[in-house]
């Protein structure tokens, strides 16, 4: 399993119509992609100036099917983002391997 996080400080200006947009449009429009098996969208628990950080994460099952979703959709989706809070946010992901898991 591949695990694709997205980890996004967002302006406290917006905060709440980016918190509503990601939560009613955006992760939807990723998850509709049929590529991802679920996602988790997390308030980072750290005090921070200038804006709020979460961390959504995105589970598929392998690099074939991570690497079709960011030749297919990422671009449209990340433009489409960075269009409504240009200038708002500062984002990084990160590629995570499971290697185990435990219950």
């Amino acid at each position: 399993m591949i695990i694709y996080s997205v980890t996004v400080n967002i302006d406290e200006e917006v905060h709440d119509d980016w918190f509503q947009w990601m939560s009613d449009v955006h992760i939807k429009d990723v998850m509709n992609t049929g590529l991802f098996l679920e996602a988790r969208f997390s308030r980072i628990l750290a005090e921070e100036e200038g804006g709020r950080s979460y961390s959504i994460q995105y589970l598929c099952k392998d690099m074939e099917t991570l690497e079709k979703y960011q030749k297919e959709h990422a671009p449209t989706l990340q433009q489409d983002h960075t269009k409504r809070y240009e200038g708002k946010f500062v984002a990084f992901r990160t590629l995570l391997r499971v290697d185990k898991t435990f219950q």
